[in-house]
């Protein structure tokens, strides 16, 4: 049971992260003026922050329910595995990149702050990307092997 609900966890997980960034955000630049679709994108990336945060706390679960079992049946000599590594990666990148650089960039909108706005931009699109290689690696090493 918790196999299967790893894998569908992690697969949801990485599918809106693919979906909003590869996807919705570029479409809405496309259509909506450069302010509107900002608005639209930042809620997108609110929603996704925080259900990022519900599933990689899951999925943090699991993975340690997961490693204990291993350990005890002799199967691993730790506790602390490659997928909780990733799951713990992908809950950084969601914490320092949405929750750490969005009111810095509020800030820098108005003028504010040591760095601009688009270099924060820049280190808040390059820590979604890492979220959504490492969420992908969880996704595939979570996958059955049949299916790999």
């Amino acid at each position: 049971m918790l196999l299967r609900l790893r894998c569908l966890l992690a697969g949801l997980w990485a599918g809106l992260i693919l979906t909003l960034g590869a996807v919705a955000a570029p479409a809405l630049f496309a259509l909506l003026e450069r302010s509107d679709a900002g608005r639209v994108a930042g809620r997108y990336f609110m929603i996704e922050a925080y259900a990022g945060l519900a599933a990689g706390v899951l999925l943090l679960l699991i993975e340690r329910q997961l490693a204990g079992r291993a350990a005890e049946a002799g199967a691993a000599g730790s506790r602390f595995s490659r997928e909780m590594l990733l799951v713990l990666g992908a809950l950084f990148c969601t914490v320092a990149g949405y929750f750490a650089l969005q009111p810095m960039m509020e800030q820098a909108r108005q003028g504010q702050g040591a760095l601009s706005f688009g270099q924060l931009h820049g280190i808040s699109s390059a820590l979604f990307v890492l979220k959504g290689a490492l969420v992908l690696a969880l996704a595939w090493r979570a996958a059955p092997s049949g299916a790999r």
